[in-house]
């Protein structure tokens, strides 16, 4: 109980220390753009885990990282997470009214303007990204290759793509198989995970081995990640998780669950949860709050 408590202590501390170093990039909601404005700062600052920002900066920690040329990858990072979830809720998508227990963007922005805060998001993610040049104009050329990362795992060979392949099979109304599932949560839950991951490393100047393992290991709990977020649609708690329980299966939305059974998802999330462990211990560097923020995220109940 003592161990859970202070992990959760050091949680809640890295929590408010992601949202301050977001809130510091956000833009003011001034002059005849600050309707798009509010609506941006309304999207990236709802109630949320902030796990990305979080394990990227412990990832730098770990390598060595010190200053605070990780802070603006911090704040880029969700915002490109959060401009998913404003897109991912449209009319056009999911068409979902309450995100972490609130009204969605669109439902109090209206879907155009949710449109345009989403996009104002994306672009805001890599001017904020590339500003670490002004504080280590000397580090140009990790801050330009943790850039094509974060462009990488968020765009069409990643988190879009996998989007893309989820929008698609229920625009077409059609089942989708194994494979398919796969390459959806590979990319539209585990990308970023791996980007933050990678990020943090190559930003302290980690190997390239080192930053391969990490994003095997943002592959792994990004998949577990996301197989757990099909069970809780099935098992979870509304009150729990701040948002409707049971969509998936009211809109015929093919998951994990759907494909495999509750059985076969739990065990599958054990055994990504053991290769993802494993590789955390191959690592040259430690991070002991990491390793248990990887576990949460696995065995999280919400």
């Amino acid at each position: 109980m003592g161990i859970e408590k202070n992990f959760s202590n050091s949680l809640i501390e890295r929590v408010d220390d992601a949202n301050k170093i977001l809130k510091k990039y956000l833009p003011s909601e001034e002059g005849y753009a600050s309707r798009v404005a509010e609506a941006i700062n309304y999207s990236a600052t709802s109630p949320g885990k902030r796990l990305r920002p979080i394990l990227m900066k412990e990832t730098y920690k770990m390598y060595g990282g010190k200053n605070q040329l990780i802070e603006p990858f911090m704040a880029a990072i969700e915002m490109i997470h959060n401009y998913s979830l404003v897109h991912d809720d449209l009319p056009a998508m999911d068409n979902d009214e309450y995100r972490r227990g609130r009204k969605t963007t669109h439902a109090v922005y209206g879907a155009g303007m949710a449109t345009l805060a989403g996009d104002g998001l994306l672009n805001l993610a890599f001017e904020t990204a590339l500003s670490a040049v002004d504080l280590a104009p000397d580090k140009a050329s990790v801050i330009i290759k943790a850039t094509r990362i974060l462009g990488e795992k968020a765009g069409i060979h990643g988190m879009l793509g996998g989007q893309a392949a989820d929008v698609d099979a229920e625009d077409r109304h059609r089942k989708i198989d194994e494979n398919e599932l796969q390459f959806i949560h590979e990319n539209k839950t585990a990308a970023l995970l791996e980007a933050s991951l990678m990020i943090g490393a190559v930003l302290a100047e980690a190997s390239d081995e080192e930053v391969k393992k990490l994003e095997e290991i943002g592959k792994a709990v990004g998949v577990a990640f996301q197989i757990r977020d099909d069970i809780l649609d099935v098992t979870g708690d509304e009150k729990i998780l701040g948002k409707h329980v049971g969509s998936d299966a009211e809109n015929q939305k093919s998951t994990y669950v759907t494909l495999h059974g509750l059985e076969k998802s739990q065990i599958d999330v054990e055994t990504l949860s053991e290769k993802a462990i494993g590789l955390m211990s191959s690592l040259s560097k430690k991070n002991m709050f990491l390793d248990e923020l990887i576990e949460y995220l696995i065995d999280r109940v919400k």
